[in-house]
């Protein structure tokens, strides 16, 4: 089937019922009648040869063939919209838009400060809205178009994806003051005779400090395992507990806690953070700017 013959607006409809899973919210989204929806929805079936969306209850749940699709679609789709804005420049100053960042919860406290101050004395009417996706469904978010860019450590992805480094962090312990085995100083002795906190997601599994232990036949005895490091440094203040962490974010976390931070007693290389994009949006204005400010914040 030649391109020619191809209505590409029909894409537009298509992406929209499986993002939206519904003919209603699809119309609402690209602000068409329902009518109008539903007849381009006739058209793709009758091009496909494929019902493409079969209706369970008040849901419209994609064939296999539609799942196939998507995200071809969505490429194409993203790539033309780059090309347009392409041709033109972007106005931080006087245009309004909502940028999409994935990151983890652990590098909103240090990444989302600074990036804000700036975005706020230069476009004041840009919106950020940061969120958690999951590493395995990254990738496909951020050629989707769904995500304008992902903060993370080092990650597996193809070629399509981008990527810098914007910062380096190292691993620190985290200790309450007054801790009767420590003070100032932790070697790894003292370190693998304490008890421990774990901050981690994952219900299961070793954090990457155990992976280093590992390395030298060492494992250390977790206490207590939770979700969030600011959680695990009150517990540190008030125990003779250890947590082992970022060292930009312990800095953060424990602004109100009078814990001592002290390097982690194992010579550990150094773990890069990065910025992730999709390449069709690699010379979009509006892409590339929110990338700059996002880069001289953490710099700053």
């Amino acid at each position: 089937m030649h391109i020619s013959r191809v209505d590409l607006n029909l894409f537009t409809v298509f992406e929209a019922i499986y993002t939206e899973g519904s003919v209603t919210r699809a119309s609402q989204k690209l602000n068409l009648t329902q009518p109008a929806i539903s007849h381009a929805l006739g058209r793709l079936r009758q091009m496909f040869d494929d019902p493409l969306f079969v209706r369970q209850g008040h849901a419209m749940v994609s064939t296999p063939m539609a799942r196939n699709m998507i995200e071809p679609v969505r490429r194409a789709l993203r790539g033309l919209e780059v090309t347009l804005n392409g041709l033109h420049v972007f106005d931080p100053a006087s245009t309004p838009k909502q940028f999409n960042i994935a990151l983890r919860d652990v590098l909103e406290a240090t990444i989302l400060p600074p990036l804000m101050l700036r975005v706020r004395q230069a476009a004041p009417l840009v919106d950020i809205a940061a969120s958690h996706v999951e590493r395995r469904e990254l990738e496909g978010e951020l050629a989707a178009g769904t995500l304008d860019g992902a903060i993370d450590v080092l990650l597996p992805l193809s070629g399509d994806i981008m990527r810098t480094r914007i910062y380096q962090d190292s691993t620190v312990v985290v200790v309450r003051k007054g801790h009767p085995a420590i003070d100032g100083k932790l070697d790894l002795d003292t370190y693998m005779k304490q008890d421990h906190i774990l901050a981690s997601s994952r219900r299961r599994g070793p954090g990457l400090e155990d992976f280093e232990l590992s390395r030298f036949g060492l494992e250390r005895q977790i206490r207590l395992r939770c979700q969030h490091y600011f959680a695990a440094c009150r517990v540190v203040s008030e125990t003779d507990m250890l947590l082992t962490m970022p060292g930009r974010y312990a800095r953060i976390a424990n602004q109100q806690f009078d814990n001592q931070i002290l390097p982690f007693p194992l010579e550990v290389p150094a773990f890069d953070v990065f910025l992730y994009w999709h390449a069709n949006m690699d010379n979009d204005p509006a892409n590339r700017w929110f990338r700059e400010q996002v880069m001289e914040s953490v710099r700053e």
